[in-house]
Parts: structure tokens; sequence; C-alpha cells
């Protein structure tokens, strides 16, 4: 009997001590897990550089939209646009081919729109430099009906593709609004014509050619995942109250933090917020080396980073004194360059996400 109670004794001691083990390391497990950037919000490292030349398909466009609020559209660079695509995309090419895989679907689809992108815009510097120009001049009345709806719709597209691809713009709609909304007869009858056949033209060409596009997007394309993973250093405090659109994943005892943002153009705007909060991002979609920044900034202006960093400069064609800088630097030092140039006179352009 004293044997078996011995027994129990050490047998209870050994329960206990085991249990006190398995605790142990569970406590430790959790003490030393790594918050990680899950599998399905990684994206490749070169993707920040070859997003650029999609992204100048919507600077592009943007900057047209402004310029025709007061201009003429004879007067847009197109030509030079077009050399300003080509000189994006040879830098970023230069700066990927000889440090990541090549990623032939990317560089294909950039070959695609920078092509297409070239026709049309060569197409329409003649069309404008000649026939829309001649229609300009017969003009006594200022900006037609059609010039102030094409100047609608062109920023009204702006919008749009900063957060959805440009095919799935309706202009099929806009081309009924053109005749719908826009009267037959009227002051300056030779440029309203010939506004309606150009505007005709293009939203028709291109509501055809949208369609085609995103039949092959779809059939060859999954669905882009809408959120882009980040991994801080800490949660600023009042960024979840300044950011309802940011949601937390997960956090450590430290504070580190792994949270999703939109993706696209609202992740620079939201990404500028954390900066500014004092957040420090560690982690952009699995990557912690370069990610490229392009900035506006006066010509005179020089960027706070060594000059490796730059990957390019190029002059805003339509706003004398200004120029475009874009930027690679490692994803740790994002939220100090970024701090660095608030409430300098220059706007972050864009963030590329990857």
């Amino acid at each position: 009997m004293i044997r078996k109670r011995a027994w129990m004794r050490r047998g209870w001691l050994v329960i206990l001590a085991s249990m006190l083990v398995a605790m142990f390391a569970v406590n430790s497990f959790a003490a030393d897990e790594v918050i990680v950037t899950p599998q399905e919000h990684r994206r490749g490292p070169e993707q920040t550089f070859l997003t650029y030349p999609e992204w100048f398909l919507v600077f592009s466009p943007a900057e047209y939209a402004v310029f025709v609020r007061e201009h003429n559209p004879s007067d847009f660079p197109f030509l030079g646009h077009i050399g300003q695509f080509w000189q994006g995309y040879g830098a970023v090419y230069e700066a990927t081919r000889n440090r990541y895989p090549m990623n032939w679907g990317y560089h294909v689809m950039i070959m695609v729109i920078g092509v297409s992108t070239t026709v049309e815009y060569g197409l329409r510097a003649g069309y404008e430099t000649l026939i829309g120009r001649i229609a300009e001049l017969t003009r006594t009345h200022g900006q037609t009906e059609e010039d102030r709806y094409a100047s609608r719709v062109a920023q009204d597209y702006v919008d749009f593709i900063r957060v959805e691809p440009w095919y799935k713009f309706d202009f099929r709609s806009r081309l009924i609004g053109l005749w719908k909304d826009t009267s037959l007869w009227g002051p300056d009858a030779i440029r309203k014509w010939e506004r309606k056949y150009a505007l005709t033209t293009e939203y028709g060409v291109k509501a055809a050619y949208g369609w085609l596009i995103g039949v092959a997007t779809k059939a060859s394309y999954d669905e882009p995942v809408p959120v882009t993973a980040v991994i801080l250093d800490r949660l600023p405090d009042g960024a979840s109250a300044e950011l309802p659109n940011m949601k937390l994943l997960r956090q450590d005892a430290g504070g580190t933090a792994l949270v999703t943002l939109p993706r696209y153009q609202e992740f620079t705007n939201e990404a500028a917020v954390l900066a500014k909060l004092g957040a420090q991002f560690e982690e952009i979609a699995g990557n912690r080396g370069p990610i490229l920044l392009s900035l506006i900034a006066p010509t005179a202006w020089a960027p706070p980073v060594p000059a490796r960093d730059i990957l390019f400069t190029q002059s805003i064609r339509t706003v004398p004194g200004k120029k475009r800088v874009v930027l690679a630097v490692q994803v740790d030092s994002l939220g100090a360059l970024l701090r660095s140039i608030n409430g300098q006179s220059l706007s972050i352009e864009h963030i590329y996400d990857y």
C-alpha cells in the first residue's frame, strides 16, 4: 500500500512536470513567433519597378484632363508623352534586368500597352495638330459644349483609372451622353461638329477595344488582390481612426503589426498618413528591398537621398518649373523619407506597392 501511494505521488509529479514543460514550450513558441506576410499577399520584388509604366498611363491622362480645362487639345504634348513613357520603361528595365528573374508576362503586357498608347497618341497628335487646330481657329465664343463635355469625361476617366483598370470605364455611356447632352446646333458649329466626330470616334474605339481587353483579361488572369499587406514596427496611436479601410490582421507582444491597406492610389495616401504618424515600414507585400515612389517637385529641388536611389527625372511638360522624380529606396527607409519631405513644396505622386 505504501509502495502504491509512493508510485501515485511520483506519477502525479511526472504529470505535473510534463504539464509545466508543455506550458513553457507553448509560451516560448508564442514569444519567439515571427510575424510574416501571408503567402497570398506576397508579390514579386520586380513589380514595384514594372508597375511604373502602367501608372504613367494614369499620370498622362491626368495631366491632359487638367490641361484641357483651359487650353486647346492641339497644344497638349502627345509626342512628348510618348517619349516619356518609353524613357520610364527603359529605366525600370535597366534597374531590373540583372537584379531579378525576367518577368516575361509583365514585360509583354507593358509592350502591348506601350505600343497601343504610342499609336493612339501619334494619331491624336496628328489629328489635333491639323484638323483640330483648324476647327479651333473658327471659334468665336470660347469652348463649345463638346469641349467642356470632353473635359469632364477626361477627368471622370482619370478618377476611375486610379482605382480600376481602364478597360472597365464606361465609354459607351459617355458616347451616348455626347449626343444626348450637347445640342446639334449652336454657336461655333464647325467646332461643335468636329468635336462630335473626334469624340465619337475616340469613345467608340475605346469602348470596343476595352471590351475586348476585358474579355481577354478575364480569361487569362485571376482577379488581383485588392489590398496590400504591410508589416509596421508598431501601430501608431490614432491610425485606426484616421484610416478606416486599414485592417489589423495580427500584432505581436512587441507591437509589430501586420495590416492590410487598400491597393493602388489609396495605398499612397494611407502610407503617407502612417508615415506622418511615425510608423516605420518593415515589409510591404512580402518585400524588404527597394520600393519605387515618384514625386512632383520644383525643377531645382534636390532629393534627400543618395544619387544611386534616383532612378530618373523628367519634366512635367504642361507645368513649367515642375519635374517628376522617381526614387528607389529601401522599404525600411520609406517612412523616414516621407516624413522628411512632409511640408515641402512637392507632392507624392505615387508609391508603387508591387
